[in-house]
């Protein structure tokens, strides 16, 4: 996989699969975290990067959460592995450590934990759960940390039934717009 079209090519044969105990679709919730970061000003690497942050659970074997199973899909790595052959780090970074984001806000803001689903709550515990304060310091340490919780934060709000979500020929055009402007061709 080494293309944006092939990227999208997933969620055109996958995207209506149900977000594991969410009221959404993967296509639904990839869209609505887009949404965020544009809300929020971001730039096209973050609306890359949230657009196709959870794209690793697309290769899900079946439509159930793997966490019923007691199994941590690592989507986080797979969805950055795909992402790094297409962008650059600044896309795939916030994915990869999108996970670590959430067991790091579930350690530092008392009030985050309410937030997850409850699939998000067994995958925290399969994920190894809160961070320590040894692993805090750690994750502090990379670069892109604050891209990741900002990602993390949007991740959480992006979860609602009553959201329109376009054709994907339009979400293609959004795409298209920020991998040019990426890539210093766009406005």
């Amino acid at each position: 996989m080494r293309t944006l079209n092939e990227l999208i090519a997933l969620y055109e044969r996958r995207g209506q699969l149900q977000y594991s105990g969410e009221p959404v679709t993967q296509l639904m919730h990839a869209w609505q975290c887009f949404l965020w970061g544009k809300r929020e000003g971001a730039g096209p690497s973050m609306l890359l990067a949230a657009f196709f942050h959870d794209i690793g659970h697309l290769f899900q074997a079946d439509d159930q959460s793997p966490t019923l199973e007691g199994i941590n899909d690592q989507h986080e790595k797979i969805g950055a592995a795909l992402l790094a052959r297409v962008f650059s780090r600044s896309v795939s970074l916030p994915v990869e450590l999108h996970v670590d984001a959430k067991r790091f806000l579930v350690a530092t803001d008392p009030s985050y934990s309410a937030l997850l689903s409850d699939d998000s709550m067994r995958s925290l515990k399969l994920q190894g759960g809160a961070m320590t304060a040894a692993e805090q310091s750690m994750f502090k340490r990379n670069a892109s940390h604050e891209d990741a919780i900002r990602l993390r934060r949007w991740d959480e709000k992006s979860k609602e039934s009553n959201v329109n979500t376009p054709s994907i020929e339009s979400i293609k055009a959004s795409l298209l717009t920020c991998a040019d402007r990426l890539n210093g061709n766009g406005a």
